[in-house]
C-alpha cells in the first residue's frame, strides 16, 4: 500500500513539472510571437514630431498614389527642362536635374534645341523663360501622357506666348535624389510648339 502510494505520489509530482514546463513553453513561445508582432506593427509606423508633440503619419504605397505621382514628375521634368534664366551655369544645372528624369529622348531634344541656338539665344537676349502647367492628361493603364504647357519667354524688347504639347510615357524605377518620384519619362517628343502672341 505504501508502495503504490509512493508510485502515484511520484507519477503526480512528475505530471505537475511536466504541466509546468510545457505550459512555461507555450506562454513564453505566445510572448515572443505578440512582441515579434508588436514590433513589426511600430515598425510600420511613422511618427513626425512637431515640437514635443509625436503625430502618427500613415505610409502608403506608391501604386496607392500613382496618378498623382505620376503627374507631379512630369510637371516638375516640364518645370526643369523648360523654365531658364539668362544663367548658363542655372541652365546647365536645371537640364542635369530635367535629364535625371527622362530616358535619352529629351537629351535629344536638349541636343537639338542646342543646335538650333536656343540656350545661347536666351542668354546673349537675356531672356527670361518660364513654364505654366496647363493641364496633363495621363492613362494610367497603357502609362501615356500628354502635357499642355503655356511657355513664357520676356526679352527686354517684347514678351512671346507659346503654347507647348508634349507626350510621353512613364515607368517606374528606383527612387534616388535626383528622381525623387521613382518614374522615368520614356518616349518623350514635343508635338506643338507655337507662337501664341506677343
Amino acid at each position: 500500500m505504501l508502495i503504490q502510494s509512493l508510485e502515484q505520489k511520484t507519477r503526480l509530482a512528475l505530471m505537475t513539472v511536466l504541466l509546468t514546463v510545457i505550459g512555461s513553453v507555450v506562454v513564453c513561445g505566445l510572448t515572443v510571437f505578440y512582441c515579434t508582432r508588436l514590433v513589426a506593427q511600430e515598425r510600420s509606423q511613422i511618427y513626425i514630431l512637431d515640437g514635443d508633440i509625436p503625430f502618427l503619419a500613415e505610409r502608403s504605397m506608391q501604386e496607392a498614389n500613382f496618378v498623382m505621382e505620376a503627374k507631379a514628375h512630369i510637371q516638375l521634368f516640364h518645370q526643369y527642362f523648360f523654365t531658364l534664366p539668362p544663367d548658363d551655369d542655372y541652365i546647365k544645372w536645371s537640364l542635369g536635374k530635367a535629364l535625371y528624369m527622362a530616358d535619352g529622348t529629351a537629351m535629344k531634344q536638349k541636343q537639338a534645341m542646342e543646335e538650333n541656338g536656343f540656350y545661347s539665344d536666351i542668354i546673349s537676349s537675356s531672356a527670361v523663360c518660364t513654364i505654366k502647367c496647363d493641364s496633363i492628361q495621363f492613362n494610367e493603364h497603357e502609362r501615356k501622357f500628354k502635357y499642355f504647357g503655356t511657355q513664357l519667354i520676356k526679352r527686354r524688347s517684347r514678351d512671346l506666348k507659346r503654347s507647348i504639347i508634349t507626350v510621353g510615357e512613364i515607368e517606374n524605377v528606383p527612387r534616388t535624389q535626383n528622381n525623387p518620384h521613382g518614374l522615368l519619362i520614356t518616349n518623350w517628343r514635343t508635338l506643338e510648339n507655337k507662337d501664341l502672341d506677343y
